[in-house]
Parts: structure tokens; sequence; C-alpha cells
């Protein structure tokens, strides 16, 4: 089954969760059913190659430590 493209203000919208480092990927797709996969696959389309590897990055590192931060 084929997904809608989210809109201009939605994709903003996605991409300023995903940077925050206080909104989970569970929160995202709460709000806008977006996957974990489509979340990462929408920041490798709309951010720079760089910058995407940078947030990938931490995010990673950011999730491993995040049993200590409870």
């Amino acid at each position: 089954m084929a997904r809608l493209q989210p809109d201009a203000a939605t994709v903003g919208e996605v991409i300023a969760m995903a940077l925050s480092d206080h909104i989970s990927f569970a929160q995202i797709q709460a709000l806008h059913g977006l996957a974990p996969d489509e979340v990462k696959a929408l920041m490798r389309r709309e951010l720079k190659p760089g910058s995407y590897v940078a947030w990938r990055k931490r995010v990673r590192q950011f999730t491993d430590r995040r049993e200590f931060y409870k």
C-alpha cells in the first residue's frame, strides 16, 4: 500500500521533532503515523548528506545511553 507524501508543513514538523533530543520515534509515530524507518528515509531525503550522517550518529549514541537517563 503506497503512503501519501506529507505536505511541506508536516515534513518541517517531523524534521524539527526528529532533530529534538526530547522527542522519540514513538512520539513521532503516534502524532504523524510515520514508523522510525520512514522518519529516517524522510531525513535522508530532506537533509544534506553530512547533516543526515551527524543526526544518525547523535541519535544512535543517544539511544544507546537512553536507559541510563530514566
